[in-house]
């Protein structure tokens, strides 16, 4: 059961990258025990975010607490693993070195290397040079230097760009079947939307530097509905004031927030839209 502490405050985040205002005075909360969604488009500032969470992205104001201390701080070196769109491990080492290696670094066992080597599934690659690895086999390395520190957050940018699909289902089955519990907390971004809704407890999108959506998946359900009408019902579906609309199957898909469900079943089909088609509906900027 998911508690109420919170793993992850910003408040009025304010970042520019190049000149450009990256973040625009965001604030959100994650709370421990979740799996959160950071979607929306390249660009956005998804990865600047993830970024300002561990520390290594110089914020113009604002403020961001993870764990409870100051992002960036030493005492949340083990306690946070980062996992970047790139591998981040030494390609002329084995797995077995990459991942001594870093339990040297973060003050972690000989005992630890061999259970994330388990954890990951790599015990047939462990005497392996990590450059000669496949992607989905790099990934998982990189995965395994994350968690070797045990973190209490997992910070996951893109980190299966690239992989193919076995690839990146074998990477999520190992994130929720061997390390997600209560007490641990996941923020991922990712462009396959699709193949993590399942897992993600909770969303939040993000486009030009803003939040558009922060929400539980809970209450998706009940607070957007998405109603499929046939071409008599258009028209007075439109009177509903849907923000987002498109055809298909023969069919007009409108999209309502904070809708009257039973206004709405007399006009047609009543659907809960999924994580995907919100994130389309909420980013396309366009009134219906």
């Amino acid at each position: 059961m998911m508690t109420s502490v919170r793993a992850l405050v910003i408040i009025d985040l304010v970042v520019r990258r190049g000149g450009r205002l990256a973040l625009d005075a965001i604030s959100c909360e994650v709370q421990t025990g979740s799996v959160t969604g950071l979607l929306g488009p390249s660009g956005c500032g998804k990865s600047t975010l993830m970024r300002a969470i561990v520390g290594v992205q110089i914020i113009e104001s604002g403020s961001v607490r993870v764990l409870g201390e100051p992002a960036g701080t030493p005492q949340l070196r083990r306690r946070v693993g980062y996992v970047t769109q790139a591998p981040s491990v030494y390609a002329d080492l084995t797995v077995l070195e990459n991942l001594r290696y870093f339990a040297r670094v973060l003050g972690a066992g000989e005992g630890r290397v061999d259970q994330v080597i388990a954890t990951v599934s790599l015990d047939d690659h462990a005497d392996q040079v990590t450059g000669s690895l496949s992607g989905g086999q790099r990934a998982r390395v990189s995965l395994a230097t994350a968690l070797i520190g045990e973190p209490e957050l997992l910070v996951l940018d893109e980190p299966t760009l690239g992989l193919d699909i076995l690839a990146r289902r074998s990477f999520y089955d190992a994130l929720v079947n061997d390390y997600m519990d209560e007490t641990r907390t996941i923020l991922i971004t990712t462009h396959q939307v699709e193949e993590v809704e399942n897992l993600l407890t909770d969303v939040i999108f993000i486009d030009k530097g803003r939040i558009v959506l922060d929400s539980s998946i809970e209450d998706i359900a009940t607070r957007y509905a998405a109603v499929a009408v046939t071409d008599d019902n258009v028209a007075a579906a439109r009177a509903e004031k849907p923000f987002y609309q498109r055809r298909t199957l023969g069919k007009t898909l409108l999209y309502f927030e904070r809708p009257d469900f039973d206004r709405l079943s007399g006009l047609g089909e009543v659907l809960t839209p999924s994580v995907a088609d919100l994130f389309v509906a909420k980013l396309s900027h366009g009134a219906a």
